[in-house]
């Protein structure tokens, strides 16, 4: 027998069956794959945001039906209903009773706000700044326009409105049965994985219905507080005022530069004295919210440091719009406390290991 024979032939580098070659394929694998998710978040950005918009929605319905649930003992679809017809009952009253106003006020507004623009960018000229009016306003439409993809996508009114009505269908199929859906996700992972899923999931969940309420409180107390207050000092548009603190409540950080300028700029059309009282409403109001409502409700159950807060929503209002700023702090609120469980499980993982060396 030659020694060809006796000799036994090893995989070369060129055959699949090569330790290494496999070793490599796999390590090819996983950067090919980020790089497909990568791209697939990309494309998919509206989709995604609009599908985590329905989550924070389903939220704040699921909140509410919880919360109704300890005062009526009845069916959850009930409670929901009753969730829901609650809510545009409010909203159509609001609107039916103050439309008119609102209308004439939006655009006595608008007329206000660029008068005082203008005598700003003639006040700063006099003072050497060769900043004009109209600078400002093109960097207000460069920022406007400048919005990601999702705003580039649901830019006009009728895709808005597509968008809105997809988005509150969604949630409210997932706040109708929560658990269906939770329990599909986790049928598409390990056995051994599902138990950390349902963990991460009820936390977020609890996480967010926190911070949604907090949020909702925060918007009806700056929103009813700065209307009467302004109301209260005879600041022209009130009202308006009033309803567009309360919106811009919602995002924290920036929402509440926009509603401080609009209040500070309609109070000062009105006179110096004017102008200083609803500059000091703003400011009492947000005390009231930043140091009693939010600390009280939503820091508890999320505690996230303001600046972290602030760099989401100028990345996600970079990459994903308007809708980018709204889910900012509900994602990174989320992003924490998946990171916060997971940390637990790997430490509770580590101090069930037996020490190395042990006879264990």
């Amino acid at each position: 027998m030659s020694d060809r024979q006796h000799h036994v032939e090893a995989p070369g580098p060129s055959e699949v069956r090569s330790p290494l070659v496999q070793h490599e394929l796999k390590r090819a694998s996983v950067w090919f794959a980020l790089a497909i998710a990568v791209a697939l978040i990309v494309l998919l950005a509206q989709p995604l945001m609009l599908v985590m918009g329905a989550l924070v929605l389903a939220t704040m319905m699921d909140g509410g039906t919880r919360l109704l649930g300890r005062v009526l003992p009845i069916g959850r679809g009930w409670r929901l209903a009753i969730v829901l017809i609650g809510a545009v009952a409010f909203l159509a009253y609001t609107f039916y009773l103050t439309g008119s106003n609102l209308a004439a006020q939006a655009q006595a507004m608008r007329t206000i706000v660029e008068t005082q623009v203008t005598r700003i960018g003639g006040w700063m000229q006099q003072l050497g700044v060769t900043t004009t009016p109209d600078d400002l306003k093109s960097l207000a439409s460069q920022a406007m326009n400048s919005m990601g993809r999702v705003t580039a996508a649901v830019g006009t009114a009728v895709g808005a409105i597509t968008s809105a009505v997809m988005m509150l269908v969604l949630a409210i199929f997932i706040a109708i049965e929560p658990k269906l859906y939770e329990r599909g996700v986790a049928w598409m992972l390990p056995m051994e994985a599902r138990g950390h899923f349902y963990s991460i999931a009820d936390k977020m969940g609890w996480t967010l219905r926190r911070l949604m309420f907090g949020r909702i409180i925060g918007m009806t107390v700056e929103g009813v507080g700065t209307w009467l207050l302004l109301w209260a000092g005879g600041v022209p548009m009130a009202g308006l005022l009033g309803i567009l603190t309360g919106l811009f409540a919602f995002l924290p950080n920036i929402g509440s530069i926009i509603s401080g300028i609009l209040i500070v700029l309609v109070g000062f059309s009105a006179g110096v004295d004017t102008g200083l009282y609803a500059f000091g409403v703003y400011l009492a109001v947000q005390i009231v919210d930043g140091y009693l409502i939010v600390p009280m409700v939503a820091k508890r159950a999320t505690d996230l440091a303001p600046a972290l807060v602030l760099g989401a929503q100028i990345l996600f209002g970079a990459l994903f719009g308007l809708i980018g700023l709204f889910l900012a702090d509900p994602i990174v609120a989320m992003i924490k406390v998946y990171l916060e469980e997971r940390s637990k499980a790997l430490e509770a993982k580590a101090g069930a290991r037996p020490p190395q060396g042990s006879d264990a």
